[in-house]
């Protein structure tokens, strides 16, 4: 499961599409409507906030705003809007763990839109995180492949 910290912009067709299906999954998991991944270690920055509900439910929001941008077809109704939204923290390190994570994946399947990416200097964070200093999280699980 991979609940990127990115925006969802510089996803590729099939890393957004994922991104949608795996946050439905946390979504079920943080509602307790399922039994598996319970304890994934991605979900604990959602668990930890005051309202874990609201908070995935508000990412998915963002990820679906990205997806009718591209014309793609989510259903809108698998999100539940009754929680207030929250700014959630990343590290920056994080943030630039994932960009180096994202490129190996778009080199490996998509090279147009490694092309278009890698000439960004700065990368934006989903609109749900705060860009804080700090080191990789702990929850992270480091890839070597470079």
């Amino acid at each position: 499961m991979r609940i990127w910290s990115l925006h969802p912009k510089y996803l590729d067709a099939k890393g957004l599409v994922a991104l949608w299906r795996e946050t439905l999954l946390a979504k079920h998991v943080i509602e307790g409507k399922t039994k598996g991944y319970k304890n994934h270690p991605q979900l604990d920055r959602f668990k930890k906030c005051k309202s874990p509900v609201a908070a995935i439910n508000h990412y998915l929001l963002d990820n679906y705003k990205e997806a009718v941008h591209r014309g793609y077809n989510f259903d809108r109704k698998k999100i539940d809007l009754k929680g207030k939204r929250t700014k959630l923290k990343v590290n920056n390190k994080q943030l630039n763990y994932e960009v180096e994570h994202l490129m190996r994946k778009l080199k490996a399947r998509d090279s147009k839109k490694h092309k278009q990416t890698k000439t960004i200097k700065t990368f934006e964070a989903h609109p749900l995180f705060k860009i804080v200093k700090g080191d990789i999280e702990d929850w992270e699980v480091i890839s070597d492949a470079k």
